[in-house]
């Protein structure tokens, strides 16, 4: 150092104590906080600081071990904190680019490298190093701070499964989990975390329909997977063999719909499902409302919880669905279930019931707005007992506390109990905060992990000494972070899990997977790319671009042969191209597939009519009954199916049965009123009812259908009403005689009848 270099560096000094700040802590260590404790197969973290000292040029580091001997040394330059790589892609008109705050810009950082971080790790290990950042200015110190972290003997030892999205609000339907357009789902990643490589892997991505919560076995044998189907159908969920390779193929798809026929094709019949720790069981939430808000502001973009709901299991051995005593109250909603490391119990969540809309409240325009529906469960447990269930009971510190208990997790030992607590609902809440308590119940504690903001999604490890949790306490992009838990279920400060996505997405869900390196490397998913098929084959159905819409459904039924609805749509378009060969083998292979598919038998009866097979096709009708008997259209076949026999009476039974479910039917109103205004059979013939059935379809069609107005005529012929008669079907001859001369030629003979003060009547 040279003369002038130690004359600045003796005039600091003497200025610092003059001041009274000699010896003095003026930097702040912002992470890791002291006290913080790492996992042996953790990579080097990111020390970041502040130096309120002016003019700093270096900082020098020094790792002191309580085993004595000589300390780790380094001097660095102290780099600005910086945000991370962006993806472009999600970068929108309702979010924003990552930005510093005022003391993250303020900050430096130091990582150190490999052999370094292995070095303080291995001197560190299950007692504290002391960890020195001072400042330097002309070779003299001017700044100091320090913060003691550990090494802990446990390491991690498996990876974390997480789901890493773009957070891009959009106007979406209200009261559906789904604050994401569909254009970007294929923009959500699914990723393993190895906390001691850099960066993570994905292992699924450009899905084109929605899958979010998961679940893994204890065994990491079993993955189970909420997943979206076609038209938001949200009653479905993958059960797949976890390994390298893996593939999610519709033959691992499951339907909550089975239970208990339910049809609602806007909810999610299957809430927060749970796989149990030996992969025979899921359990879930069914019979579920729930309260949804989604929002413009990306910081906390949705808000959902369930107001309404009973838990019920599927048991893979047998296929079947089926509520679980105990929690199955339709006076509670009783949701978020998970499972007892042994299998035999579950905690769930459990509040009274309410709706969850009610008439007259707004909807919330932001998270914790007044304005939510307020719903504070209680965490009770209740006895699995094989599916028998039991009676449930409130766990004591995570229930009747004034708040919101939600999200039970129990540590693979079956000690302790990891929950949110929160003002209203669960999960995802700003002022959320994680707290332990002993597994049967006890005195709850808040945990030290905690960050400000938001703390959920916590997950345990499968040797029970680490958790994961999502936090936005750093960025409004979702984190996840670590805590290490002892024997008494003490808690470290929350540490980083870095390299996890890029700044401007979110890495949420986190799960521990009790598997090894490289034992899952990808997941394909064709059952997905199935249901994008799907959709776009109906759409173009719906607008009826038929050929278009063929070649969809060939190519989304080439993925899935199998699919009942998808035979069943290109066989209702192949019907309407007169392909009556292809279009019955599609309905064949539907009825073999789904048996409790009513559209399918019902369908193929009206091939079957149109081959002239009319008793065979009445029995594929009344099959169709069986299975839906709200069906008009399989009624209005099946009375045209007894009319081709004869079979008057039946005919009118099932087209009046048909106007009961669809009053205002038109087509069905007048072929009524045809058949008992020309029936035939006398005992048939209904002149009356014929009038008031063919005046109120002409009234619906503005007398501009020819048919319908026909119909009019013979119904007034049959009451004597001659000259309305003849009225009607000149009315009707003007609509079809420049077109329909085969129908202008029959209304013309009518018109003769009329005349001669003669009803018309049909031949035998």
């Amino acid at each position: 150092m040279g003369p002038q270099a130690k004359r600045v560096a003796l005039l600091a000094t003497l200025i610092c104590a003059a001041a009274g700040v000699w010896g003095q802590a003026r930097i702040t260590i912002d992470y890791p906080e002291s006290g913080s404790i790492f996992p042996p197969d953790m990579a080097a973290p990111a020390f970041v600081w502040r130096d309120l000292a002016e003019g700093p040029t270096e900082w020098r580091i020094e790792v002191r071990f309580a085993e004595g001997g000589p300390p780790v040394r380094v001097v660095v330059p102290g780099e600005r904190l910086r945000t991370g790589e962006i993806d472009s892609r999600c970068v929108g008109p309702t979010n924003e680019l990552p930005t510093l705050t005022a003391e993250q810009a303020a900050a430096r950082t130091w990582r150190p490298d490999a052999p370094t971080w292995e070095e303080i790790k291995r001197r560190s290990e299950a007692r504290p190093a002391t960890v020195s950042i001072a400042g330097y200015l002309a070779g003299g110190e001017v700044s100091r701070a320090e913060v003691e972290i550990t090494t802990s003997k446990d390491p991690v030892g498996a990876p974390i499964f997480y789901r890493d999205v773009p957070l891009m609000p959009s106007e979406l339907q209200k009261g559906v989990i789904k604050p994401l357009a569909p254009r970007l789902l294929p923009y959500i990643a699914w990723r393993l975390k190895y906390v001691g490589e850099d960066r993570s892997r994905v292992v699924m991505e450009q899905i084109h329909t929605c899958a979010n919560c998961h679940s893994f076995s204890a065994d990491g044998k079993t993955l189970g997977l909420d997943l979206d189907g076609p038209h938001n159908d949200k009653g479905l969920y993958a059960i797949v063999p976890v390994g390298r390779r893996m593939s999610i193929r519709n033959d691992d798809v499951i339907s909550w719909k089975t239970f208990r026929g339910q049809k609602e094709m806007d909810k999610r019949i299957g809430f927060m499902s749970q796989v149990s720790p030996e992969g025979r069981y899921v359990m879930t939430t069914t019979q579920v409302e729930y309260y949804v808000a989604n929002f413009k502001d990306y910081r906390f973009l949705q808000v959902f919880y369930p107001t309404r709901g009973i838990l019920a299991y599927y048991d893979r051995a047998d296929g079947q669905v089926r509520p679980l005593p105990g929690a199955d109250d339709s006076r509670s909603v009783q949701a978020n279930a998970t499972w007892s490391p042994d299998g035999k119990h579950l905690l769930f969540v459990r509040a009274a019931a309410r709706d969850a809309y009610p008439k007259g409240r707004k909807l919330a325009e932001y998270a914790n707005d007044s304005n939510e529906v307020q719903v504070q469960y209680d965490i009770c447990r209740i006895p699995f007992n094989e599916g028998r269930g039991g009676r449930a009971q409130p766990v004591i510190g995570a229930s009747a506390n004034g708040m919101s208990n939600s999200f039970p997790k129990v540590s693979p030992d079956g000690r302790w109990m990891v929950f949110v607590k929160s003002r209203n609902g669960q999960l995802m809440r700003p002022d959320g905060q994680l707290y332990i308590v002993p597994a049967e119940g006890g005195a709850a504690r808040r945990m030290r992990c905690n960050t400000p903001l938001m703390n959920s999604w916590h997950s345990f490890s499968p040797n029970g000494r680490w958790m994961v949790f999502s936090s936005k306490s750093r960025s409004p992009y979702t984190q996840l972070f670590l805590t290490h838990l002892d024997e008494q279920g003490n808690d470290s400060p929350a540490i980083l899990v870095e390299g996890t996505t890029a700044a401007n997405r979110a890495a949420n869900i986190p799960e521990f997977v009790n598997i090894g390196i490289d034992e899952m490397q990808k997941i394909d998913a064709p059952a997905a790319e199935f249901y994008t098929l799907y959709d776009r084959a109906f759409d173009l159905t719906e607008k009826g671009r038929v050929e278009e819409a063929v070649a969809e459904w060939t190519r989304a039924l080439a993925l899935n042969p199998d699919d009942a609805r998808a035979n069943t749509n290109l066989g209702a378009l192949l019907l309407r191209q007169g392909k009556l060969d292809e279009a019955a083998a599609r309905f064949r292979s539907a009825i073999a597939a789904d048996p409790k598919l009513a559209e399918a038998p019902g369908n193929l009866g009206v091939v079957l009519l149109h081959r002239g097979k009319v008793a065979e096709a009445i029995g594929q009708l009344q099959r169709s009954l069986e299975i839906d008997p709200d069906s008009t259209e399989a009624r209005v076949n099946l009375g045209g199916a007894f009319l081709m026999q004869g079979r008057y009476s039946d005919a009118v039974e099932q087209l009046r049965e048909a106007l009961s479910r669809d009053p205002e039917r038109t087509a069905v109103l007048g072929n009524l009123a045809w058949i008992l205004a020309t029936c035939p059979d006398a005992r048939v013939r209904n002149g009356r009812e014929a009038v008031t059935l063919a005046e109120r379809a002409a009234a619906l069609t503005s007398r501009a259908d020819a048919g319908i107005l026909d119909a009019l005529g013979a119904a007034y012929a049959e009451t004597g009403r001659f000259a309305e008669a003849d009225e009607a079907a000149r009315r009707a001859l003007r609509l079809v005689e420049s077109g329909d001369r085969v129908m202008a030629d029959a209304i013309n003979a009518r018109l003769a009848l009329y005349a001669r003060q003669k009803p018309f009547r049909e031949a035998r």
